[in-house]
């Protein structure tokens, strides 16, 4: 077999692996105006079904590449999930109501679908390539960058090889990942022998929306409803069982004789074992190279929180790499991402494998004592509202990262309550510190506009919100100098009522924001932090009073690992960004 060799071809980062995690990086990145190429060894995208849930976390992240309108037409929003016993009875139902972030928490979607938006999102920007048929061969890493080698079948006789150069590699290629291996981390966790059939099938034959869970201890099984009539099943597999077993059409029939009334009739997608893995990385960087999603966490799928949890991934990582390439940042602060996303990437997969275990219980007297505690439980509506509302699932909180303290201010770390004798903090509703969680996504009126949604307004980089107040009022001049380097946006977010005076005193370069549902407003009064500091990927690096402000924003500049104190020149600001100048 021949080789070829060809130049080098320079970009700014490489992505190895074309999934939803890769492609979606690429699309933060390109917003941002950085160079990109995506190497996928696949000669096209997979068409099959994976992933069948999609939070509002993520939905958010899909809101700020602009692909809303491409992936909603694949998704079904309000997903409940009800868990059932043998005898068919619901002993706890999911079906939270919540929207803080702009969205339903939970929607099914049809995966392929939505990867494809993000894939041909990518056509907007001249400035990323994806290149299929390209096997990541090795990886050369310098201190000025990475050199990747891959191969390319030009026909049988024939493969090329052709090199990359980057400033940073990401490996988003799964939980096989070649770049985790390169960089000799540890993948630690486990990979429990239970085994699953999953099935799926076209032109849906029960045609019921959501999830059903059936922790049937003779054999538990998954029931989805799911976009475009498709429907998926999943059954657990008996340890005798094989996969040529089980994958037999006449066996998969058998399966399916008390689900619909002609198993044989079914139009198959796809019949296929897996098994779950419960692992996670133990660091997402060394040196150049990086890794995100299923490469740096398998997550099991009770809670559908795998391609969450990479587009968790990717929205940490996009806004980083962007500040650090267009030199406004320093390359330690790429060490944050591992800082951030590792503590939650592990309790999302605590939580999946001990949900996993109560499902597929198969001891009689563990299913007993499952069913009657889950009986008892529903009785109290408190209980019940905690499973209902899914306030069990740990939301991100950052307590380590691009984040100051709220009380001390104290840069790169952050804890989870204020403390102080001011009377602003202790006469406060409620004390638990917005600082290293995501901001809320209300709806505002603004000249843009009316019921607008505040990402929508704000842009897509760094902000500073204050609640009732013009930002430029309350920020001496060196601090907006500094705000100005950054690229924040000045965001004033007052009651409706006075909107239009705020709109006419203000300068220009102020956004206002009219609070016409009142629900902002409800949020600030419940905390002594009127003055917010909001990081591209929504979530809050600083919160305090007015006049600590510019202290905050030093430390958070300090955290950010920011290369210019006092204002960093324009051209450092990444391309695309969605802010302000004032």
């Amino acid at each position: 077999m021949a080789y070829s060799d060809t130049a080098v071809q320079e970009t700014e980062v490489l992505i190895v692996g074309a999934g939803p995690v890769g492609l979606m990086l690429a699309n933060i990145l390109g917003m941002y105006g950085r160079k990109v190429v995506v190497l996928e060894a696949m000669d096209q995208l997979i068409d099959y079904p994976r992933g069948v849930g999609l939070d509002d976390e993520s939905f958010r992240t899909i809101q700020t590449v602009g692909l809303v309108d491409t992936v909603r037409p694949h998704t079904s929003p309000q997903h409940i999930m009800r868990l059932v016993n043998g005898a068919g009875k619901v002993i706890l139902t999911n079906n939270p109501q919540t929207d803080e972030f702009g969205w339903d928490r939970k929607h099914s979607f049809i995966q392929p679908e939505v990867d494809k938006a993000l894939y041909e999102g990518l056509a907007r920007f001249d400035n990323v390539e994806v290149l299929f048929g390209h096997r990541v061969e090795n990886v050369d890493e310098d201190a000025d960058g990475v050199t990747a080698i891959a191969l390319v079948s030009k026909d049988e006789d024939t493969v090329e090889e052709r090199r990359f150069r980057a400033q940073y590699l990401v490996g988003c290629e799964g939980g096989k990942s070649p770049t985790r291996k390169r960089m000799g981390v540890s993948f630690e966790g486990e990979s429990p022998s239970t085994r699953w059939l999953v099935v799926d099938v076209n032109n849906d034959p029960l045609g019921t929306p959501n999830v059903f869970l059936g922790a049937d201890p003779k054999r538990p099984y998954v029931s989805i409803g799911l976009p475009h009539a498709v429907r998926r099943w999943e059954f657990m597999l008996l340890d005798h069982e094989t996969e040529e077993q089980v994958t037999d059409p006449d066996f998969v029939n058998e399966m399916l004789k008390d689900h619909v009334p002609d198993p044989a009739s079914l139009d198959y997608i796809r019949r296929r074992v897996f098994t779950h893995h419960g692992r996670i990385a133990g660091t997402f960087r060394k040196g150049r190279q990086l890794i995100a999603g299923d490469a740096a966490h398998l997550m099991p799928v009770w809670m559908g929180q795998g391609w969450n949890s990479g587009m968790r991934d990717a929205t940490n990582l996009g806004w980083k790499l962007a500040s650090v390439i267009s030199g406004q940042a320093s390359d330690s602060l790429l060490d944050t991402y591992t800082d951030e996303r590792s503590e939650h990437a592990k309790s999302m997969i605590d939580l999946s494998m001990t949900f996993g275990s109560v499902i597929k219980l198969t001891n009689p007297a563990a299913v007993v004592a499952r069913d009657t505690a889950s009986s008892v439980l529903n009785l109290f509506p408190q209980v019940k509202s905690y499973f209902s509302d899914m306030r069990f699932k740990p939301m991100p909180r950052y307590t380590k990262g691009v984040l100051v303290d709220p009380s001390t201010r104290t840069a790169g770390t952050a804890k989870g309550r204020i403390i102080s004798k001011m009377i602003p903090v202790l006469t406060a509703n409620n004390t638990v510190s917005p600082v290293g969680v995501q901001f809320p996504q209300y709806r505002f009126n603004s000249e843009a506009g009316k019921n607008l949604l505040l990402d929508d307004v704000v842009g897509n980089w760094w902000t500073v919100i204050v609640w009732g107040n013009n930002p430029k009022d309350v920020l001496p001049e060196a601090s907006l100098e500094k705000l100005r380097g950054l690229g924040a946006k000045l965001v004033a977010i007052v009651p409706e009522t006075q909107r239009e005076w705020a709109e006419k005193y203000t300068d220009e370069d102020i956004t206002v924001l009219g609070d016409h549902t009142g629900r902002m407003k409800k949020w600030f009064d419940d905390r002594p932090t009127p003055m917010i500091f909001l990081r591209p990927d929504r979530f809050v690096a600083g919160a305090c009073l007015n006049q600590h402000g510019p202290a905050t924003l030093d430390a958070i500049l300090s955290a950010l690992k920011f290369k210019d104190g006092t204002g960093a020149p324009a051209d450092q600001v990444p391309a695309g960004v969605r802010g302000s100048s004032y």
